[in-house]
């Protein structure tokens, strides 16, 4: 067990440099196995994922270079085989499922483990994804453990009107449609900065996409596919989870964030927490004057609410970050996760550092903030921002605390302790025989 040892109750202060969002990242990898031609990553983290898909490429043929220490990846995939007989994608990354359109595209088959998983955040459904490859004209063929997708042909463009507006599912749709003949329609699409920044991925490519940023998105299938460089943006959850430590430990952190146009809404919500939210020159910062508190609304009797759904709402992915705000903060919130039923059961963790908290149903949670806390041995489920809004409240307290199960951090944020470290932090990683 891989545990985070926290030394709390230091102000944290200073300047953060955040790395790409993986959700971004993970895509992109993928979609580069669509092309033959050199493609060139900027700013590419060294995180457990992308270690793996890279990983996949070179078992496929293909020609990797990584220097992590400068974010630059190199890939070419001109002399990739795949053999669905022989070749495994990994179950326990739920990103590898968006291998499965190149893969058709190139060798006419893929296989899928029926256990493709992520975060444990509620069931992950595989339905959905075979259902657009299913309209795309694929045909799946069950065997024992998996399941195998096979196109004879090119696949055909199809319009399609999904059930939710999932992540993944609008991701390997936009793949898949790259490689029809034709054009594509999308309603209810996700619309999230790094379904984005897929989007402007595949532009570079030479597919042709409508609606970016909106609920349908028209893609037109390129004949070919090129290369190119492509530099990632900036990690919103990063920002707002360093950002957020800062004003949790009665200090500042400033963080590099040339994206300030997608949180409007995110500095509304730490405004609930009395924190406000400086953007200037191409950083981010978040000041408060005194002690946190809940502003309470306007309205009488109702409590100050966060609600977490997909974007453009406040993004679910934080929803723990401002838990342990409101932890913290003077009052009383609401925080109401529309997403995953059952994603709160890790709240009864916060009641060993003393916090009181009601877990009203699978998605609703109340926190009463702002009463004494002390340090104490609490466990994350794997879940990546759990374990960080856990160690955010540790950091808060003065004494030892222990986050254990803390590796699922490591999926997501590279050099994640130095950076805490670099601003005051006293923590380290413990394994744990």
């Amino acid at each position: 067990m891989t545990n985070l040892v926290v030394h709390g109750g230091q102000p944290l202060r200073g300047r953060i440099m955040p790395s790409a969002n993986k959700n971004a990242v993970l895509p992109v990898l993928c979609a580069t196995l669509l092309t033959s031609q050199p493609i060139r990553l900027l700013g590419v983290p060294e995180i457990t994922d992308v270690k793996k898909i890279l990983d996949i490429f070179r078992a496929l043929g293909s020609e990797v270079l990584a220097d992590f220490a400068s974010g630059i990846v190199e890939l070419h995939h001109r002399d990739t085989r795949f053999d669905p007989k022989v070749h495994r994608l990994p179950e326990e990354m739920r990103s590898s499922i968006m291998l499965v359109p190149p893969l058709l595209a190139r060798f006419g088959a893929a296989r899928i483990e029926d256990n493709v998983k992520g975060c444990t955040l509620g069931m992950r459904e595989i339905d959905p994804h075979v259902e657009v490859l299913q309209h795309f004209g694929a045909r799946i063929e069950r065997t024992d453990g998996s399941l195998l997708i096979l196109a004879d042909g090119p696949l055909r463009p199809t319009r399609h009107w999904l059930d939710y507006a999932s992540v993944t599912t609008t991701e390997n749709f936009v793949l898949c449609a790259a490689t029809a003949t034709g054009t594509s329609r999308l309603t209810n699409a996700a619309c999230e900065p790094h379904v984005q920044e897929l989007c402007r991925f595949m532009a570079m490519l030479g597919v042709s996409i409508e609606g970016l940023g909106t609920s349908q998105l028209v893609v037109a299938g390129a004949e070919r596919f090129g290369g190119g460089e492509f530099t990632f943006s900036e990690d919103y959850h990063e920002i707002t989870t360093f950002l957020a430590l800062g004003a949790i430990t009665g200090g500042e952190i400033s963080v590099k964030n040339s994206i300030p146009e997608q949180f409007p809404l995110i500095d509304r919500t730490f405004g609930k927490f009395g924190i406000e939210v400086i953007h200037r020159d191409g950083w981010s910062c978040a000041v408060q004057d005194g002690p946190l508190r809940v502003r309470k609304p306007f309205t009488p009797n109702i409590l100050t609410k966060v609600e977490a759904a997909p974007w453009p709402y406040f993004p679910v992915d934080l929803l723990p970050i401002f838990i342990s705000l409101g932890v913290k903060a003077e009052g009383s919130a609401m925080f109401w996760n529309k997403v995953y039923d059952g994603a709160m059961g890790w709240s009864v963790e916060l009641s060993k550092f003393g916090a009181h908290v009601f877990l009203a149903d699978p998605h609703r949670l109340v926190t009463f903030g702002g009463l004494p806390l002390s340090p104490a041995v609490v466990e994350s489920p794997y879940i990546i921002r759990v374990a960080i809004a856990l160690l955010m409240v540790a950091a808060s307290i003065d004494g030892r605390s222990v986050i254990k199960n803390a590796a699922p951090i490591r999926r997501a944020h590279p050099r994640f302790v130095e950076n805490l470290r670099s601003v005051g932090a006293q923590v380290e990683w413990h394994e744990e025989s």
